[in-house]
């Protein structure tokens, strides 16, 4: 398997899931495109083996506190495409901060923590041009943060799914109803250590 390497990302990404992502580096450019009916998500209400998948590009940033951001842009065509910043642990034990198409065909920012079984939370509607996303790992919690404009930034999620050694952390694009979905991330930019308020906007 070839390592995807980004600028500024000092880890190399690794592609895995079904059906795969094509992803496409351009400079400091990351383009995914999902396969069809692509999603991660454990219903609660759903049947075990109805469970979907969906192709990532994550990798390993090590165990030490860190951000992670990117500015996040998506060809919106069907309800719940999405761009998406992944945490993952293993197959019961992952998180993701989306930017997607709500029900109501606007763009959204959507976190989704699994533990077990998937929650889903809808946080605000955005303007619909780009969307900036940003997963912080402090300590064994982890924050899911998202900005309009890059500069102030609304924490959307705090949360911890367990032990944080050997986290992966990385893209992904989805199309649960649809033939697939493009999701281009720039302005990525990976930082050691976590703000020292993770509710003050900064």
């Amino acid at each position: 398997m070839t390592a995807v390497v980004l600028p500024g990302v000092p880890f190399p990404l690794e592609e895995s899931g079904n059906p795969p992502c094509q992803p496409v580096v351009t400079d400091d450019t990351l383009t995914l495109t999902s396969g069809p009916a692509s999603d991660l998500f454990i219903d609660p209400a759903g049947e075990e083996g109805a469970r979907p998948d969906a192709g990532r590009l994550t990798g390993l940033p090590g165990d030490r506190d860190f951000t992670l951001s990117a500015r996040v842009s998506v060809q919106f065509t069907n309800v719940s495409d999405a761009g998406a910043l992944l945490l993952y642990l293993s197959e019961r034990r992952w998180a993701k901060l989306c930017y997607e198409l709500s029900p109501q065909r606007r763009p959204t920012a959507v976190t989704v923590v699994t533990r077990s079984m998937s929650d889903d939370s809808n946080s605000f509607e955005a303007g619909g041009g780009p969307l900036w996303l940003r997963v912080t790992r402090s300590g064994r919690a982890w924050a899911f943060h998202a900005s309009e404009d890059g500069g102030w930034w609304r924490l959307l999620r705090y949360f911890t799914l367990g032990e944080s050694s050997g986290a992966r952390v990385g893209f992904m694009a989805q199309s649960p109803k649809g033939e697939g979905c493009t999701a281009v991330f720039d302005a990525i930019a990976y930082k050691p250590g976590a703000p020292a308020d993770l509710r003050d906007g900064s």
